[in-house]
């Protein structure tokens, strides 16, 4: 039986900085025959496709760093962002509670008129009645509910008040006045980067300096042994000090089993299909980076256009669509409503699809849900007994940006050193 100080589960960008700041005695399993987790980039036909729209906003002066050690500028692309929100036959800035001043005018005074007599209360019992008491009635029926139901695949109401924390996109009355003459600038990422060859890029920038001796591919946890600290793989048994796991949270608790499997069915999320799109010609949309789709004529929630980003001559596209964490995915079905979809908005007209690649993420986006918050803790500090930590957006169940999770890394890396 091989023993290892610390064992790590999972190879996406969470695994890959702890492995990076652990001291050394340690063994990284990655189920998949690649690094990289959702960070994952694909090549094909000429095309650079993502297995998600990632656009990356480091502030973390620590992660900033290693990455100017490890990536030559060169490889960087920095943008001014520049989104949008196809609504009806308009095409408005995003956020849509900072923009209503471009709608129709008749959608323009619903929604000014219902956001200066909204019921706020100070707290809310769910998404929904968030939305409804912070920007009135019609903001949220007109946008917010309809494009946050196709993205998390479930009614609001079961989502948590703080469902997507400080991401979501807060505006007051005087900052909506304030928009009316002045260009809405309170964004978290009103800038991004972006590598010249794709996400991937900050993966191998992570594994560089890993000894591919203590990496294992194809290589996926069966079970393990909390009491004993023994997990079994598909292909050997490991003795372990302490697991340090990037999975998905319910998954870790089966592996675990016993009591804590019982808990598996508390958690919820949706699943995404993501459809790669290469086309043989550009679009008239050229400064585009990304654009939100609320309405349900269209199957998709998002669309992003990796060549106004990456300055390619032929239009390149991530679309994704929404589904609950059940339901089935038909993938011929939906680029055909995608393509419809697309010619519709205008995005597309008489241009050849020349390349695709579809993905199905599952889980993507986690239900936030507070009722589970002190459940979640209890489970946490049992399972730190046992030597077993759990970070990341997955591992920690949680709504976060790709820097938060390296962060959980580097924490629980420095905690575990002084243990």
């Amino acid at each position: 039986m091989e023993k290892v100080k610390y064992l790590i589960v999972g190879g996406g960008v969470s695994g890959l900085m702890f492995a990076n700041k652990a001291d050394g005695d340690f063994l990284l399993l990655e189920r998949e025959k690649e690094l990289g987790g959702y960070c994952r980039t694909i090549y094909q036909d000429g095309f650079i496709w993502d297995y998600a729209g990632h656009f990356f906003h480091f502030a973390d002066k620590e992660i900033k760093e290693f990455f100017k050690r490890n990536i030559p500028q060169e490889d960087l692309i920095y943008k001014i962002k520049n989104t949008k929100i196809f609504f009806g036959s308009n095409v408005i800035d995003f956020p849509f509670q900072a923009n209503i001043h471009q709608l129709e005018r008749k959608d323009f005074l619903d929604c000014l008129y219902d956001l200066y007599f909204k019921e706020e209360r100070d707290e809310y019992d769910s998404f929904l009645a968030m939305l409804y008491g912070k920007f009135g009635i019609s903001i949220t029926e007109k946008f917010l509910k309809p494009y946050n139901e196709k993205l998390y695949a479930c009614s609001l109401s079961e989502l948590d008040q703080d469902a997507m924390g400080r991401f979501f996109p807060y505006v007051d009355f005087g900052q909506v006045i304030k928009g009316f003459k002045e260009e809405y600038k309170e964004s978290y990422n009103s800038t991004f980067m972006y590598p010249k060859g794709g996400a991937r890029v900050f993966i191998d920038a992570l594994a560089k300096n890993i000894d591919k001796n203590q990496v294992g591919l194809n290589e996926f946890v069966l079970n393990i042994n909390a009491k004993e600290k023994i997990a079994e793989t598909n292909k050997r048994k490991i003795k372990y000090e302490s697991l340090v796991s990037t999975a998905p949270l319910p998954d870790l608790l089966g592996l675990v089993g016993g009591e804590y499997k019982e808990l598996c069915g508390r958690f919820s999320w949706n699943k995404v299909l993501v459809l790669n799109i290469g086309f043989d010609k550009k679009s008239h949309y050229q400064d585009l980076h990304w654009a939100y789709f609320p309405e349900s004529d269209y199957n998709f929630y998002r669309v992003g256009f990796y060549d106004n980003i990456l300055g390619q001559d032929r239009l390149s596209l991530y679309v994704e669509i929404g589904y609950s964490s059940e339901a089935a995915v038909d993938v011929d079905a939906e680029l055909k409503r995608a393509l419809e979809g697309l010619i519709r908005c205008g995005i597309i007209t008489d241009h050849k699809v020349i390349s695709f690649a579809s993905i199905v993420m599952n889980p993507a986006y986690v239900h936030v849900d507070s009722k589970l918050d002190s459940l979640k803790s209890k489970i946490k500090a049992q399972l730190h007994k046992d030597g077993i930590y759990t970070i990341g957006r997955y591992g920690d169940w949680k709504y976060c940006s790709i820097e938060d999770s390296m962060l959980d890394a580097i924490r629980l890396s420095r905690e575990l050193s002084v243990k």
